[in-house]
């Protein structure tokens, strides 16, 4: 897949880094020459442009980008401005950082698809969110093995554990299942409660809408999520 990642600092030039690695196509944008040179070796391509700027921004591939990751930190002004600007080019999917609240609910008014959070989420889990069909969250235990929350794939649905085979096919524990409910709060709102199933067994059964949470290598959780067999 191809990425845009605007703002090389912390988060930014992680998540830059974790997807180049990952075999993707990256680039890495700042205004500060000085990390555009540092960060040249570790990502696909590094450029140095303002973001903010319409016509310096026209030129790049929007059209062939997957994913445009808004990361600026330091500069709320320059995050909305590029994030209103990416927005306006049409993008296929933009996701924005938030600094604080009223930022996050400025964000909510341009359409930003999704909004990251660095101090609470870390450039791992969202390089794995983005290069992982159907992922929710996950946990690394190891550069290689990781726990990770997914949609249970269409194919599965209406079907066991047992029936998959997922151990066999794919090399993977599923630990539990998580099923969603929508329920009204007092006040007439609707929300989405989720409830943990215990742990799971040959018989749990794959539902719409239902998160397996499973664990095993990378790869082999790439191919569950892709249902491609061994």
């Amino acid at each position: 897949m191809k990425y845009i990642v605007i703002g090389l600092g912390n988060f930014g030039a992680s998540l830059s880094e974790k997807l180049t690695a990952q075999g993707n196509e990256v680039i890495g944008i700042d205004t500060s020459i000085t990390k555009v040179e540092n960060f040249k070796e570790r990502i696909s391509h590094t450029i140095c442009l303002d973001a903010t700027d319409e016509s310096t921004v026209s030129g790049l591939p929007l059209k062939q980008t997957d994913v445009v990751i808004v990361a600026i930190g330091e500069n709320q002004g320059a995050n909305v401005m590029a994030t209103a600007l990416f927005k306006n080019f049409g993008v296929k999917r933009l996701i924005s950082r938030a600094i604080n609240p009223l930022h996050e609910k400025v964000l909510q008014a341009i359409g930003v698809d999704e909004i990251v959070h660095p101090e609470e989420e870390t450039a791992e889990r969202w390089a794995k969110k983005l290069c992982m069909k159907n992922v929710i969250d996950s946990f690394e235990l190891s550069s290689d093995y990781s726990i990770v929350e997914a949609n249970v794939p269409e194919e599965f649905v209406g079907q066991t554990i047992k029936d998959v085979h997922i151990r066999k096919n794919y090399n993977l524990i599923v630990l539990t299942t998580i099923k969603k409910s929508e329920i009204s709060t007092r006040v007439g709102k609707k929300i989405t409660q989720e409830y943990v199933q215990g742990v799971a067994t040959p018989n749990t059964m794959l539902n719409k809408d239902d998160v397996l949470v499973v664990y095993g290598h990378n790869e082999d959780i790439q191919r569950l999520l892709n249902n491609k067999l061994k």
